[in-house]
């Protein structure tokens, strides 16, 4: 089924997550792009990994895997919109990851309380 057809994944309120994130039982993922994190800063805690570059630091047998991520450890995404974390959560889920949240867009973030640094 083409990809446009299919339903986006299904986002995860951002402030279910927040204490589970700050106790490091989630790892936070940031997957916007350089220039857009130096423009809006970051969710305090986020691992920086451009979309581009997740399917490779998140494979655990890639030669450029972050050892900071696990399939067995619970993931939560975001971008700016919610969208493209949709994707990637999708992709994680394909990759074995076994619980993967899209927690939206960084304004979602902020809006539920989580910390941000600049």
């Amino acid at each position: 089924m083409p990809g446009f057809l299919r339903p986006a994944p299904t986002t995860t309120l951002p402030e279910t997550l927040i204490d589970q994130i700050a106790a490091g039982a989630v790892t936070l993922i940031d997957i916007r792009d350089a220039a857009e994190l130096a423009r809006t800063g970051q969710a305090q805690g986020a691992l920086h990994i451009p979309m581009m570059r997740l399917p490779m630091v998140a494979d655990p047998r890639h030669p450029d895997h972050d050892a900071r991520l696990s399939p067995d450890k619970p993931v939560a995404l975001y971008c700016a919109t919610g969208a493209r974390s949709g994707m990637a959560a999708r992709l994680l889920r394909q990759m074995g990851y076994a619980e993967v949240h899209n927690i939206g867009g960084l304004d979602d973030w902020i809006a539920a309380g989580g910390p941000c640094t600049r």
